[in-house]
């Protein structure tokens, strides 16, 4: 599918990238049939490795694990970072492609799994490779230093602390402005979709476990059943949103699973709950932590629990900060893409509770201009079949998720050429 813009007259970037989509969509359709799971990434990373090279830029690859830096100079100027995430989901693949993924591998948890570029990864590096070309090859247009990352381990929320812990702002230019795209399962094929400020959430993963004391179900008086206190916790934790967070802030605080208990009528001595808390600012994200913990420990004491074997609240190490789109930097691109594309295809979207780890890149040098942007993937008869209440759509990490791919790699492509032509012009 090509989309064309409002201008009737030859464009440079436009055409370059149009004569490079039946290639860029081999690509795609590789990777997509090819995925390798977080952490695995050894023969996706390879491939883009060989990619750049070709396009003459400078390679060093296994930084932050499989992560790949691609770096050309071109003068004194501006440092622009553009990344690109690599790796799959353990997802069978459901959409009947003729390329989709048959890949099945052992998790690092030990558990076999299909996997599947359900998130669009495979377009995001399609694009990656896409751009870089364009831009190797338009040298004449742009001066600066161009740094282009393929990061493992997004959907795990690692790759991008693992590559700036691996050197990557102290090895490698480090840069001015930093620019992703994702796709996105909520717009139509070939829309941008821009949003200035909190773009993606913090995520924390919170265990809770739960003590008791078990016993006999037929004789509740002789034990303290963790499974009506974890009830209550469950029950409380709604407060926190509800009660102690400003209306005007966002926050999600979910209880995806509930876990005690053996047969019927033995009360067991232990429950674990599993949450998944979602925040934007800092100032929230601490009030709903230290809140989880309080409501957890205030209910086990009015349940009459031993202080000895009070709730034990963890919060997992790899949690993913919120990502924050900065100005002038997305306004400026705002404006560009409305140009280049026209008002219909270029959105200002709303923020959303997901998580992406590209926050951290700015969050490491908050001089940095950073920003991430959509491209919708939704085919159009699929968009308005939707709109007219026909059809549900899947959305991102469902295995029946297949993006209209031409029109996102094509928009995507041309979006960040545009924008590293912008940002590093001469």
């Amino acid at each position: 599918m090509t989309l064309a813009a409002p201008a009737l007259a030859a464009d440079p970037v436009r055409d370059a990238t149009q004569r490079s989509l039946p290639e860029l969509m081999d690509f795609y359709r590789d990777f997509h049939a090819h995925p390798e799971l977080s952490l695995h990434e050894v023969q996706t990373a390879a491939k883009l490795a060989a990619e750049a090279r070709k396009a003459g830029f400078k390679v060093t690859e296994k930084v932050g694990g499989t992560g790949v830096v691609a770096v050309i100079e071109n003068g004194p100027g501006p440092i622009l970072l553009i990344r690109a995430d690599m790796d799959g989901l353990p997802v069978t693949e459901d959409t009947g492609l003729p390329f989709a993924s048959k890949v099945r591998t052992t998790n690092d948890e030990g558990i076999e799994t299909g996997v599947m570029h359900a998130c669009g990864h495979d377009t995001h590096m399609a694009s990656w490779i896409g751009t870089l070309r364009n831009l190797a090859a338009m040298k004449a247009r742009w001066k600066g230093t161009l740094v282009m990352i393929a990061q493992p381990a997004e959907e795990r929320g690692m790759g991008a602390r693992m590559m700036l812990e691996d050197g990557l702002f102290t090895r490698f230019p480090r840069p001015q402005f930093a620019l992703a795209f994702h796709d996105a399962a909520s717009l139509p094929a070939g829309v941008v979709g821009v949003r200035s400020g909190y773009a993606l959430a913090n995520v924390d993963s919170v265990d809770i476990k739960v003590s008791g004391v078990g016993g006999h179900g037929a004789y509740p008086q002789t034990t303290r059943d963790p499974i009506v206190l974890a009830s209550r916790i469950v029950t409380t934790l709604q407060t926190l949103v509800s009660r102690e967070i400003d209306p005007q802030d966002s926050a999600v605080v979910t209880v995806g699973s509930f876990h005690g208990g053996s047969t019927h009528n033995i009360i067991g001595k232990e429950v674990t709950l599993l949450l998944t808390v979602r925040s934007y600012t800092p100032e929230v994200r601490r009030k709903l932590l230290d809140g989880i913990a309080r409501i957890a420990k205030g209910e086990a004491i009015a349940a009459g629990i031993p202080e000895d074997r009070m709730p034990v609240v963890t919060v997992r190490n790899e949690g993913t900060p919120s990502t924050f789109n900065t100005e002038p930097l997305t306004g400026r691109l705002h404006s560009l893409w409305t140009s280049r594309f026209g008002k219909d295809r270029v959105v200002e979207t709303p923020a959303v509770m997901g998580g992406e780890d590209f926050g951290r890149f700015y969050l490491a040098d908050k001089s940095i201009q950073s920003m991430i942007f959509w491209v919708g993937g939704v085919p159009k008869a699929k968009w308005d079949a939707a709109q007219a209440g026909k059809e549900a759509l899947p959305s991102l990490h469902s295995p029946f998720w297949a993006p209209e791919a031409e029109a996102v790699i094509g928009t995507a492509t041309e979006a960040m050429t545009a924008a590293a032509l912008d940002i590093l012009k001469r």
